[in-house]
């Protein structure tokens, strides 16, 4: 089972605390960085999985640095998962539940997670219709594959809203098939 809940006022501050600890880990092994709150518990209004997620954005140099720094703190290295320009952790229980990512500047997988966050705090009427459509898909859903099966239509609108290309947002469509076909046979 999905779950979605109201959004909750404490999730800025849950991402104050992470992103603290994460900058004095990228901070002290001089890792020159910044720390994103992204995902649906990034935008004031949105219901979401009570799941903070989090992009720690460094140069494509950076990222190995940057991934051994999250790993000084307790977060076990997990690969790209299949998108390009983005590293996933299995967090500490300290700092779960968190889907944390070191994510290259200027990467597809960081203007995608920027562009998703920041369309829908700007737009109110998009951001309920987001909701609408994550709730009755976490209704519904055998898993997490068809929760985010449920949600591709209307995320390829926001991503259409945020200016990304058709070339773009295909190639973000494959890259989640890709997941969730992985996801179907494992």
């Amino acid at each position: 089972m999905i779950e979605v809940v109201a959004y909750r006022a404490s999730w800025p501050e849950r991402f104050a605390a992470l992103r603290g600890a994460y900058a004095a880990a990228l901070t002290a092994a001089g890792v020159p960085h910044r720390v994103e709150h992204v995902g649906s518990t990034a935008v004031p209004g949105l219901a979401a999985k009570p799941v903070i997620d989090v992009d720690v954005v460094v140069a494509p140099v950076d990222v190995p640095a940057a991934v051994a720094a999250l790993g000084s703190i307790g977060f076990r290295p997990r690969g790209d998962l299949g998108i390009p320009g983005r590293e996933a952790f299995q967090p500490p229980k300290r700092f779960a539940p968190t889907n944390t990512y070191v994510v290259a500047e200027g990467s597809l997988a960081l203007r995608n997670h920027l562009a998703v966050r920041d369309v829908l705090r700007s737009d109110d009427a998009l951001r309920d219709e987001y909701a609408d459509v994550k709730s009755r898909a976490a209704a519904v859903a055998s898993d997490i594959d068809d929760y985010i099966a449920r949600k591709a239509e209307i995320l390829d609108r926001v991503l259409r809203a945020a200016g990304l290309t058709v070339e773009e947002r295909a190639s973000i469509a494959a890259t989640t098939r890709g997941i969730t076909a992985r996801g179907a046979d494992g």
